[in-house]
């Protein structure tokens, strides 16, 4: 079905929890395992179309934020949302007590027990009121920022508009949009501030109401992370600071060098070539058509998914007033359909995001059939796996986007997807203080930032402008306030990604049987497991880093980047 012809009706939370009530209590008096199978599919329908129907809202309210009816549905779903994590956590009580619990774990899998056990360490009816209240700061920091309305060159611009400014090939226009959209998030600050101290204070109010030491554990669980720690983190955070770092600032020296200036500036690190940055070839229509092309001859499951997604209109790209920045993949599992949302705006990134959300659109579409809902996606640094190796593996494709500028492209695409580790493991370190020090001011978050930003990125110079200097960037960074501690979860998938690039290099088909292999698997099994699924080498191990940066640092040393 066309996403534009997918029925919403928002869901009767009585009802829904009448229902499970009489499930639950048919499933605990259940004589043998089949009937307690039967069971959990009745459970499961309603739960998929819950969840269908949030996410239809979600969307169609990303789409048009200024949209009231499904403004105030994604409210109801802020107030609701705590009441359906209730009844779930009743199920997976009931299912991880079951008397026939062995039998049960040879239909299901093992890992929807470890799931369910994270699920009831992380609720309780007693936090019920601070969830809402999470759910509703979250809602508010979306609001603001996709309202953000700033002036540039005569016309009105959202945050995703300012992107093709930063780029320009005039220095100044790129100091005057860094200038113009800093001071959006500068005129803002206050409120910005304001909404991230509740949402610290709210969540470390739930840690400690669920008997947490902190918020850091429990955000921890709340992601799924069931085979790994802090520290194993911190470890990983160690290599990219030791390795990637200096490798980051080689990079950055050398940017420096081919556009000709003596002091790289904040504002002109999205300025890579004076030749231009590689820029797709035509408009947002001609680029879905080249990715049919690239995915009908990549293989025959990528080109039976992606003419799934363009006939049932299951992609909205393009940037436009009172749609929400960024972009994303989602499952609406009523239609077993993916969607895809992002805000196109004439540069590579168009691409980039495509093929990335491409990648989470391929394996939902390749999970689609477990009957297990936890199992359509995988935990979060697992699911991004999917993305980021699938923008390598359509590397041979690129020529069609790029044209000439293919090998620029792909230069710069490397680059910065080790570039972006050491920004990754900064948000990630800084997340870790603010929820060990959760009384700290807005003023020694934003020191904090500064002192990170020191050690990661040593080589930013943000050139007098402000809001920047006094470390109020991260601001911009929606996972910080969405989806707390998520973020490093990028940099895992980008080593691992990295990895396909170089299997894919030495042997594409046996790369492509393990990327499909672990699409295949969904979230059937834990990161480590799927890492391990996937022939691939954990990010934590000390050595992983070094041996997967020495082949892309021959490639990129062999490329003579000034001539481009």
């Amino acid at each position: 079905m066309k996403f534009n012809e997918m029925t919403y009706a928002r869901p009767d939370i009585d009802k829904v929890k009448e229902d499970f009530e009489k499930l639950l209590k048919d499933f605990s008096k259940a004589e043998n395992a089949e009937t307690q199978l039967n069971i959990i599919n009745n459970v499961n329908k309603i739960r998929n179309n819950v969840s269908s129907m949030q996410t239809i809202a979600s969307i169609r309210n990303s789409i048009d934020s200024n949209d009231k009816f499904y403004d105030e549905e994604m409210s109801f779903f802020d107030k609701v949302n705590p009441e359906i994590q209730e009844v779930n956590t009743k199920f997976y009580k009931e299912l991880i007590n079951s008397k026939f619990r062995p039998e049960l774990e040879k239909t299901l899998g093992k890992h929807i027990f470890n799931i369910a056990t994270l699920e009831i360490k992380t609720f309780d009816k007693k936090i019920m009121k601070d969830l809402q209240k999470e759910n509703e700061y979250v809602t508010k920091y979306n609001k603001l920022t996709s309202s953000a309305k700033i002036m540039f060159e005569g016309k009105e611009r959202n945050l995703a508009g300012m992107t093709p400014f930063m780029q320009n090939k005039n220095r100044e226009i790129r100091k005057q949009a860094s200038i113009a959209l800093w001071g959006w998030f500068e005129q803002n600050s206050k409120e910005l501030d304001e909404i991230y101290d509740i949402l610290v204070k709210t969540r470390t109010t739930i840690a400690h109401k669920l008997g947490y030491k902190n918020f850091v554990k429990l955000g921890y669980d709340r992601l799924g992370r069931s085979d790994y720690n802090t520290e194993m983190v911190a470890n990983y955070r160690k290599q990219i600071k030791e390795l990637i770092v200096p490798l980051a600032i080689e990079l950055r020296q050398r940017q420096a060098k081919r556009i000709g200036i003596k002091s790289l500036k904040s504002y002109d690190e999205s300025f890579l070539f004076n030749s231009g940055n590689p820029d797709p070839i035509g408009n947002s229509s001609e680029i879905i058509q080249n990715a049919k092309k690239m995915y009908n001859e990549m293989s025959e499951e990528t080109k039976e998914f992606f003419n799934f997604m363009l006939d049932n209109n299951l992609m909205d790209l393009e940037t436009k007033k009172g749609k929400r920045p960024g972009g994303y993949c989602t499952y609406i599992p009523d239609y077993k359909a993916p969607f895809i949302f992002s805000n196109f705006n004439g540069t590579r990134g168009d691409v980039d995001v495509l093929t990335h959300e491409a990648g989470h659109a391929f394996q939902s579409f390749r999970s689609r059939n477990y009957s297990t809902p936890e199992y359509q996606f995988p935990t979060l640094e697992a699911c991004e796996i999917h993305s980021m190796s699938m923008e390598f593996i359509a590397w041979p494709w690129m020529k069609n986007f790029f044209g000439e500028n293919t090998e620029k492209y792909k230069f710069v695409h490397l680059s910065d997807s080790l570039l972006f580790l050491p920004y990754g493991a900064c948000v990630d370190e800084f997340q870790h203080f603010i929820y060990e020090n959760p009384e700290a001011t807005p003023k020694q978050r934003k020191s904090k930032w500064i002192e990170l930003t020191k050690i990661y990125m040593p080589w930013r110079d943000y050139d007098g402008i402000k809001f920047a200097e006094e470390g109020g960037i991260w601001q911009k960074q929606l996972h910080i306030y969405c989806v707390p501690f998520y973020y490093i979860d990028y940099t895992l998938a980008q080593v691992c990604a990295l990895q396909f690039w170089k299997k894919d290099r030495e042997n594409h088909e046996k790369a492509w049987n393990d990327y499909l292999t672990l699409c295949n698997a969904g979230g059937s099994k834990s990161f480590v497991e799927l890492v391990k699924l996937a022939n691939l080498k954990l990010p934590f191990n000390d050595g992983c880093i070094a041996e997967v940066i020495k082949p892309i640092k021959q490639y990129l040393d062999s490329i003579d980047d000034t001539k481009m």
